[in-house]
């Protein structure tokens, strides 16, 4: 008689007890794993006269449901982190292919003009945007920072390139090295051709960094 007062003594408790954690808990997503939790605890709380039949260990039996509970908390959590790291390795490749789609695209508006005018070919173009933004981005043109133009001089017909120093274009230049290179034009050009603010447009000799 006494075990049965005792067993309905710490249900009653156990219920009471259940009640005012559920009332303290936020409402968070852990609030579910926490209820969980507190439903098995009862369950074997009604279960308690069975596992005495059984022989069972009550105590094994609640460290092997928070064991489950923890394992399947890690899992999601990792799987969160595998798909974030996916993500983010999707949108730089998406990225990197966009922003070299715009390099050839400019390329191609660009180099017959400067063919044509100054004998001067685009090898290489560096783009540089504004902190959180690039290529992909719908306003990309308006919020570039800075492009780098790297010249070289055309293709010969046997498929060779002209190779050509890098030099610092600067405005001490004798009249000869201004008649071959006009950089001023150049980026006059680049303006008209690539509607890009003059002040964004650096002109560089050689083959650049791509």
């Amino acid at each position: 008689m006494d075990v049965l007062i005792d067993w309905v003594t710490q249900i009653i408790l156990f219920l009471v007890l259940a009640s005012v954690v559920d009332l303290l808990i936020p409402a968070t997503s852990m609030k579910k794993y926490i209820k969980l939790t507190v439903g098995l605890i009862l369950i074997l709380i009604f279960l308690k006269p069975v596992f005495y039949l059984f022989d069972m260990d009550v105590k094994q039996s609640l460290q092997a449901a928070y064991t489950e509970i923890t394992n399947e908390q890690t899992e999601n959590q990792h799987l969160k982190n595998s798909m974030e790291m996916k993500k983010s390795e999707i949108q730089a490749s998406q990225r990197a292919y966009i922003e070299e789609q715009t390099v050839v695209q400019l390329k191609e508006l660009a180099n017959e003009p400067l063919k044509k005018n100054y004998q001067q070919q685009i090898a290489a173009i560096d783009l540089k945007f504004s902190d959180g933004v690039d290529a992909a981005d719908e306003n990309a043109k308006k919020k570039l920072k800075r492009i780098t133009v790297y010249l070289q001089e055309p293709q010969t017909e046997e498929g060779g390139v002209a190779v050509v120093e890098n030099v610092v274009i600067n405005t001490e230049k004798s009249a000869t090295e201004e008649d071959e290179f006009n950089a001023d034009g150049v980026k006059d050009l680049l303006h008209d051709v690539w509607e890009i603010e003059k002040e964004k447009i650096t002109i560089a000799r050689g083959g650049g960094a791509s």
